[in-house]
């Protein structure tokens, strides 16, 4: 009898701890997203400094930020470039990240998708959003063919289903991507635009005389304000240099207020924060000289 009764014991641990380590992978797992990551030409996968494999390449990653690098299999191709920045994973949800790297940055493409349930429930059934960044920003948006604005952008009321999401900018090559919409969720699309090569020299011309024209606006620096003007994906990025190739340092929002410390065509300079600095669009912020204090009269 005292057999017996051990051996149902035994048997009730086993069970409470098989439901416990039950209950810890479905807790974990559900803080977690996947990423699918693809490369032309193939490529090694680093993230956060640690290789993970080749593309194409699918796995589960808890929620968070992440530094992802791709380099180039030597024996595919030597003559492209590396490329690294940063993905978000957010749970139960996939982040697809497509990338055709180049012999440079400026010569490489990509496009970074996620997925995030929407803040507020869709007045309009059956719809989603699709949210739409582009590196350079003020590239022309086409969702099926038509044309819906300007980037940064938010396209809201998107039918359910799936549709191909389009950019375009002068100078550059258009890229083009199925999107698949679901109701109740914003689709989160960030492309990076490849230079055409034909536009080159035209744009160099162009850089040349904003550049003589800039060094001239250098000395009124002092003393200028900047207030970011409202955009529709509610922030602006911060760039590490004045080029729509740098990379991204960090993001402001709109009505914040920063003292212009330099200018270049096109771009302003500003420190977002203390002992870092960073250049913006000058599309997307407003000059404001302070009117200067009136000097009191001696008695």
């Amino acid at each position: 009898m005292k057999r017996k009764l051990f051996f149902l014991l035994i048997l009730f641990i086993i069970f409470i701890v098989a439901i416990g380590v039950r209950f810890l992978i479905s807790k974990n797992s559900a803080k977690q997203g996947k990423v699918h990551i693809l490369a032309s030409p193939e490529a090694n996968v680093v993230i956060d400094n640690k290789a993970v494999g080749k593309t194409p390449y699918q796995a589960p990653l808890d929620e968070g930020e992440y530094l992802v690098k791709l380099i180039p299999d030597a024996k595919e191709a030597s003559d492209s470039a590396s490329w690294n920045g940063k993905i978000k994973i957010y749970r139960n949800t996939l982040t697809f990240m497509s990338r055709e790297l180049g012999a440079s940055d400026i010569a490489s493409s990509g496009v970074i998708f996620n997925v995030r349930k929407m803040e507020k429930k869709p007045e309009k059934k059956d719809t989603g959003e699709i949210e739409v960044s582009t590196e350079p920003d003020g590239a022309v948006i086409f969702l099926d063919n038509d044309e819906q604005g300007i980037t940064p952008l938010v396209l809201s009321e998107v039918p359910q289903g799936d549709h191909e999401l389009s950019v375009l900018s002068p100078g550059f090559f258009r890229r083009s991507q199925k999107v698949k919409v679901v109701s109740g969720f914003r689709v989160i699309a960030a492309f990076k635009l490849a230079i055409d090569p034909s536009h080159k020299n035209i744009a160099d011309e162009v850089k040349s005389k904003e550049a003589t024209k800039s060094a001239e606006l250098k000395q009124n620096a002092a003393g200028i304000m900047l207030t970011i003007k409202e955009t529709d994906t509610g922030w602006l990025r911060v760039r590490a240099a004045p080029s729509l190739s740098a990379s991204e340092s960090a993001r402001v929002e709109p009505g914040q207020t920063f003292a212009m410390l330099d200018e270049e065509a096109g771009w302003y300079k500003i420190s977002y924060e203390k002992n870092k600095e960073g250049w913006i669009s000058s599309n997307y912020a407003e000059k404001t000289t302070p009117t200067p204090e009136p000097s009191g009269s001696g008695q």
